[in-house]
């Protein structure tokens, strides 16, 4: 992978293109990175207890590492 943990990325296809973040973490073996704030998804939890209320939590999907570009350091 050209990209590692740490380091700032711009998205350059899918729905969040041309948004920036940092590396929170990589999964070499897929081939994929997490960016933060970018490609949140939905989660819809069910309540615990009976009497309690569910939740919906906002998650951060894996990105393909070839959607993302490196950007420079200056």
């Amino acid at each position: 992978m050209h990209i590692k943990k740490g380091d700032k990325v711009i998205v350059i296809a899918g729905k969040d293109k041309g948004k920036s973040g940092e590396i929170v973490f990589a999964i070499p073996k897929d081939n994929k990175v997490v960016v933060a704030g970018i490609n949140k998804s939905k989660r819809h939890l069910k309540p615990k207890k009976q009497g309690s209320k569910g939740q919906i939590l906002e998650k951060e999907m894996p990105l393909h590492a070839s959607n993302v570009k490196l950007v420079a350091k200056k």
